[in-house]
């Protein structure tokens, strides 16, 4: 298949490309900078801005595209959390306008931030409404701007994102740092949820969205048992073989971090019931194995 994708130079969608190439498929990553990446041969780098006759025809288009989340949460960051999502939506949407034959599948990204924030509350894709912060107008305003590539007739999929556990990139690292130097511990109360996903797990269910012609709309790119901000540190520490007794405050890290402290203070009970609805088989399903995996590499 060809596959035109956007953020496919990011931590997600750099694996992604690498796996759908060595099933054989063609890749064209949408680029501002495409100078950058010269020395990859398997992709083709074009620009935002181009004739679409210069493609092929396009069966499969993937938006992973956005500013990343991490940093401090100044007005400037935020503006370019949303805004960087919407301006790559919106340009795929304009591509999608020129295309008179159109593509199979259009799948974007999108996050469980959606759902907003509860330590109670079970969230699955059936829950139509959105949160009331900052990180679920984000995502919401994302799938209202991509809901137009519907309009076209195309299979359309939404994939919210948990927290995605990898060794070298991603939230791991960042909550390994202080377990590897003895000063690791819970968030606040460690009440809070943390949905989370192995790397290859996440590959393999956007596969699975790709390929599976029955799956349409939202779906939660999550395994099935999300933990408590405190069980998870355990766990992590014990496969690290550290302490994990130092308490975190929350309002040392709204200091550090600004409204970015919601991230790791907050979190959300999600089920990717659409996943296991459609025989999804998670290799990696509970979140010790998940670990060991990760550190055993």
């Amino acid at each position: 298949m060809n596959i035109l994708m956007t953020g496919g130079t990011g931590f997600i969608g750099s694996r992604l490309v690498e796996k759908l190439v060595d099933e054989g498929n063609h890749v064209y990553v949408l680029t501002r900078n495409p100078n950058q990446y010269q020395d990859t041969e398997y992709v083709s780098f074009i620009s935002y801005q181009f004739p679409i006759k210069r493609l092929p025809f396009i069966h499969v288009m993937i938006n992973l595209a956005g500013e990343s989340l991490f940093g401090y949460w100044s007005p400037k960051k935020k503006e370019a959390i949303i805004t960087s999502r919407v301006q790559a939506t919106e340009a795929l949407i304009r591509i999608l306008a020129q295309m008179e034959k159109k593509p199979e599948v259009f799948m974007t990204a999108s996050a469980i931030g959606y759902y907003g924030i509860s330590e109670e509350t079970i969230f699955t894709e059936a829950t139509t409404d959105y949160g009331n912060d900052f990180l679920a107008n984000v995502a919401a305003t994302w799938e209202r701007t991509a809901k137009a590539a519907e309009d076209f007739g195309i299979r359309t999929v939404y994939t919210r994102f948990g927290v995605v556990l990898d060794k070298q990139k991603g939230a791991l690292p960042l909550m390994t740092l202080p377990i590897n130097l003895f000063v690791g511990g819970k968030i606040g109360n460690g009440n809070q949820w943390i949905s989370w996903i192995h790397i290859d797990d996440c590959i393999q269910l956007l596969l699975h969205c790709l390929y599976n012609k029955k799956i349409r709309g939202p779906i939660n790119i999550t395994a099935p048992h999300p933990k408590r901000n405190k069980e998870f540190i355990q766990i992590l520490a014990s496969i690290r073989k550290r302490p994990s007794f130092v308490y975190t405050p929350n309002f040392l890290l709204k200091i550090v971090l600004g409204d970015m402290h919601q991230l790791i203070t907050k979190g959300q009970y999600v089920l990717p019931q659409k996943a296991l609805d459609h025989q999804f088989t998670f290799k990696f399903d509970h979140l010790e194995e998940a670990l060991q995996n990760i550190f055993q590499k």
